[in-house]
């Protein structure tokens, strides 16, 4: 199933020229791979149907988000960690990398994605206004001009294209490739959501139609297409993780795929689907007996303690690092009342000092609720 083949260029070099897509025999995949598909898709349904058990659905995919932001980011170079962005959104700290804004940007551009297929069709324009928010004021090596498909040839390692790892398609071979893609997304068809999504994945970075922001907008496309499908309720499968965890072998079975190994890369892909639904189902059940324990702990307050503290633990599922200012933000209490509510926290076991050093500008941490996205 051959997608394409290095072709000699004018300018001297050799560029990867895609074949029409998706082939018009369609994909003929073995009985290996479809049980697979299966397998993978039953996991997602058992992921979906877990997390709607929980009462805070929404905090918990806030946290995945930054999970997903903070691999996806760190594939590509990035050296902050997940706390670093939340410690940087909640502004309980400034000494962290500069380079958390690229996760910053990332949750940035997932977010604006999945409600923005709320009005808009997963499309060439969606993933044009994705990178838009991903890209715009970011931290860049050169010019990626967000929102806009590249004009000019790119390439993957190297000097320049003609010593290149991979040179994807020139710019006017780029447009059809890209017009097919857009075609296979809304072709109504026999291929699986879940194969479909990974072939997409490794087409997209295949075609590389951006100057910069490739690896991380085509990883966003995986979670926005599965959420698109009606596989997952909400978008709640984020395969960075198991991409990072494998990056040596992520970027060899995508090199597999463009020679004629689709099968291989589908192996891979789905293999991540499984692992990753096994790792977030076993998530949701860790935070359901935390949150139960530490319910328990907070009815065991007086009735005006418990109230105050029963309003805010949620409120942690979402910002798991906090100072005395941010439990102020939501509460309106003052200053001495909220470092109370902390001091109570704390002395309950669910709240710890991050940097026991540390006097002044103190910010706690929901060790136990970090420590299972870890």
């Amino acid at each position: 199933m051959k997608i394409g083949k290095n072709i000699q260029q004018p300018q001297g070099f050799k560029a990867f020229i895609l074949n029409s897509f998706p082939p018009r025999g369609g994909f003929d995949l073995s009985a290996k791979i479809i049980q697979k598909a299966n397998i993978a898709t039953l996991k997602i349904g058992k992921l979906d149907g877990i997390t709607q058990l929980l009462p805070d659905i929404d905090f918990f995919l806030f946290m995945y988000i930054r999970k997903d932001a903070a691999y996806s980011s760190q594939i590509e170079g990035t050296r902050a960690t997940m706390i670093d962005a939340i410690e940087a959104e909640s502004e309980t700290s400034e000494n962290f990398p500069k380079d958390v804004d690229d996760i910053l940007h990332y949750i940035k551009a997932l977010n604006y994605g999945i409600k923005r297929l709320n009005t808009l069709p997963m499309s060439l324009r969606l993933i044009t206004e994705v990178h838009k928010e991903l890209m715009k004021d970011a931290r860049s090596t050169q010019f990626s001009d967000p929102g806009n498909f590249r004009a000019s040839q790119n390439w993957i390692g190297g000097t320049m294209p003609d010593n290149a790892q991979f040179v994807p398609p020139p710019p006017y071979e780029m447009n059809q490739a890209l017009d097919d893609l857009e075609k296979f997304l809304h072709q109504q068809d026999d291929v699986l959501p879940i194969i479909k999504a990974g072939i997409l994945h490794a087409q997209f970075e295949t075609i590389h139609p951006f100057l910069d922001g490739n690896g991380r907008t085509g990883r966003m496309l995986i979670t926005l297409y599965l959420h698109l499908s009606g596989l997952l309720e909400l978008p709640i499968l984020f395969l960075s993780w198991y991409f990072k965890k494998y990056q040596k072998l992520y970027y060899q079975k995508l090199d597999v795929y463009r020679d004629n190994g689709m099968e291989e890369w589908l192996e891979f892909f789905l293999d991540g689907v499984i692992e990753t639904a096994d790792e977030a189902i076993e998530t949701v059940k860790k935070i359901t007996v935390l949150r139960e324990e530490d319910m328990k702990k907070i009815q065991s307050l007086s009735k005006t303690s418990s109230e105050s503290a029963i309003k805010i633990l949620p409120k942690l599922f979402q910002m798991p690092i906090v100072n005395v200012a941010k439990i102020q933000e939501w509460t309106g209490f003052t200053r001495q009342g909220a470092q109370k509510v902390i001091d109570r926290f704390v002395k309950l076991g669910i709240l710890s000092q991050k940097d026991e050093s540390q006097k002044y500008g103190r910010s706690f941490v929901y060790k136990k609720y970090l420590d299972i996205f870890k």
